[in-house]
């Protein structure tokens, strides 16, 4: 009697038989436990243990869903897995292979906020200390954000109605999606490379966290912090706080918000301008009085010079007059290079030149139509000429002078001289109109 009365099985093909009844048995399962014996080679995959209180198994994250994780794993945190069971064959160990990884009682796209969060303000970007002020009156403001959406159209109405002698350079950019962080951050870069622009504003609309992700982007937050120029993040509404408002020089609320923050009134402006004349006038006007009321009051201590004191205040006076005089001349300046402004912009408006051009077209269109009437004239006039000029030297023309042409019947050749032919044979007499079938009576050859 035989002591293994069974197929003997290799290790081999018994770890083979067991995974394959695993992964059969397991091939979704979502787990729950703590990360422990993290280990990240250089591959890129994640390598670490999932326990609880009482056991422990094996876990394995690949490189190309390790790279969508949007946190970083850490060492004790609680995580739910999802995954496939099956067994490492070289050392005859279960593992589970994951597909997703989620913190346990947080979100992962919160997660990775607070950890980038906290990584960036650990090296300064966030630092009060780095914020600039915004320029006063920008001649050129930069915009990176979707060419199609609401932001861009909210912050061109605002920029136009505050302050319609600024440029506007717009840099158009996906705001959402895979691409949208990487595309966001060039802009930035490419303008500070202009040397065009003062302040760049960077946003988007509202949207869920998932839509405003690409402004939480590391790249985003690093380039905003790079920038030379000053910042303002206008992301989402009020309540949207992303890690790029953090970086920012200036964080709006809304992008409508932060066109209101670029640019002042320019109506306002110019009133604070004539505001600040007219109190400068009158402080002028104060202390000249007061000057005045000393000086009279020092002369009359002082006989014989209340006359030159005198000359010399009407000299203050004229020089205060003049003083007058020059502050309106420089608010009239004012007032004729804003209306220069607003004239030039209403010239090179597009509207206006294609009216213009309009004008143009018709204006071009009846003089090609009269030029074209003349040529037709006096090309009308050259074919009469010319057919007046062939009606003269046709045979026809000449037949109608009485002339006739001579042609021998039987072959119809011209006859040039009488000796052609012969008396008695037949001729045709060809006449301006019909012809005349002759017989010849007699030749009588030209004589010497």
């Amino acid at each position: 009697m035989t002591l293994f009365p069974q197929r003997v099985l290799t290790v081999s093909e018994l770890t083979v038989l067991i995974r394959e009844s695993i992964e059969a048995s397991f091939s979704d399962i979502s787990l729950e436990g703590e990360v422990s014996n993290l280990r990240a080679p250089g591959s890129g995959h994640l390598y670490f243990t999932l326990k609880d209180s009482a056991s422990q198994m094996r876990a394995v994250l690949f490189r190309t869903q390790a790279q969508r994780l949007r946190f970083s794993l850490k060492e004790g945190m609680c995580v739910i897995v999802r995954g496939r069971l099956t067994v490492y064959e070289p050392r005859g160990e279960y593992q589970i292979v994951l597909e997703g990884v989620e913190p346990k009682g947080v979100g992962a796209l919160q997660l990775a906020f607070e950890q980038l969060k906290e990584k960036l303000a650990r090296e300064g970007l966030f630092d009060q200390s780095r914020k600039r002020p915004l320029p006063f009156l920008p001649r050129c403001v930069g915009v990176v954000t979707s060419p199609t959406g609401a932001a861009i159209r909210d912050i061109l109405t605002v920029l136009r109605r505050r302050c319609p002698l600024t440029d506007v350079l717009i840099c158009p950019v996906p705001v959402q999606g895979e691409t949208a962080a990487g595309q966001i951050a060039l802009a930035i870069e490419w303008l500070n490379r202009t040397g065009q622009v003062e302040v760049v504003i960077v946003g988007r609309g509202g949207g869920s966290w998932e839509d405003l992700w690409a402004f939480n982007e590391e790249v985003v937050v690093r380039a905003i912090a790079a920038s030379k120029i000053p910042v303002i993040s206008a992301v989402g509404h009020e309540i949207d706080y992303t890690l790029a408002a953090f970086a920012a020089d200036y964080r709006a609320p809304t992008p409508s918000a932060a066109a209101e923050a670029v640019v002042p009134f320019l109506e306002e402006v110019v009133q604070t301008l004539v505001h600040l004349a007219a109190r400068k006038r009158q402080a002028v006007q104060t202390q000249m009085r007061l000057i005045r009321h000393e000086v009279t009051r020092q002369a009359e201590r002082l006989p014989g010079l209340q006359f030159r004191i005198q000359r010399q205040v009407q000299r203050l006076d004229e020089v205060g007059a003049r003083m007058a005089t020059r502050v309106h001349e420089l608010l009239g300046m004012n007032r004729r290079q804003v209306m220069t402004g607003r004239h030039d912009m209403d010239r090179f408006n597009p509207w206006v030149r294609l009216r213009g051009a309009c004008v143009l077209v018709g204006q071009l269109r009846k003089r090609v139509e009269q030029g074209m009437l003349g040529l037709l004239a006096l090309r009308r006039q050259a074919v009469y000429a010319l057919g007046g000029a062939m009606d003269g030297l046709s045979p026809l023309a000449v037949l109608a002078r009485g002339y006739s042409i001579i042609q021998r019947v039987p072959d119809g050749r011209i006859v040039h001289r009488a000796e052609e032919v012969k008396p008695d044979e037949e001729i045709s007499a060809r006449l301006a109109k019909g012809r005349l079938l002759c017989q010849v009576r007699e030749v009588l050859p030209e004589s010497g």
